[in-house]
């Protein structure tokens, strides 16, 4: 995957959300991750939330960010296991976006590197509603570092060839 060095870096706006009924900001290491490795690639952290996994209190914060020009992408951690409070893919859905499946099957054909056939337990899932890019990310630090290494950290960089998501948020609404 190559990034054109002689392309300008275009930093994005991310927000970054943790879904979880048991955690603070004192102890959110996944989120905490999450800002050092999108700080870390020169992208700007927008906003930083911590929510419980109540589906409409995950909606109503999406929206606010989805209406909110200044953000670009929204980076979710936790709530996408299989228990009966895991619920963040059922809100993504409720946002009426696009799906990108291909997301959610590379984060998991990565994790089965790392973790082997327990990443069949993740249901991480990507959408793209009103021109924000939301991705859902299981709540391990571990998880965290597999998608944003893997998968974001080429994808939302302006200079990565052959294509990239950046290259793409002006005409995401069109």
């Amino acid at each position: 995957m190559p990034i054109d060095e002689s392309l300008e870096f275009k930093p994005v706006h991310i927000a970054v959300l943790t879904i979880s009924d048991s955690r603070g900001i004192e102890d959110d290491r996944s989120g905490d991750t999450l800002v050092d490795l999108l700080t870390g690639a020169g992208h700007i952290l927008a906003d930083r939330a911590i929510i419980k996994d109540e589906k409409s209190l995950i909606v109503s914060r999406l929206h606010n960010w989805i209406d909110n020009p200044e953000v670009d992408v929204v980076i979710t951690t936790g709530g996408t296991g299989v228990t009966g409070r895991d619920v963040t893919p059922e809100a993504l859905h409720m946002l009426d976006g696009k799906d990108i499946p291909g997301f959610g099957e590379l984060f998991r054909w990565l994790s089965y590197q790392t973790i082997g056939t327990s990443t069949i337990q993740s249901r991480a899932c990507a959408v793209v509603a009103r021109g924000t890019y939301i991705f859902a990310l299981p709540g391990s630090t571990g998880a965290v570092k597999d998608a944003w290494n893997g998968i974001l950290s080429t994808q939302l960089d302006s200079r990565h060839k052959p294509c990239n998501f950046v290259d793409l948020i002006p005409r995401l609404t069109e």
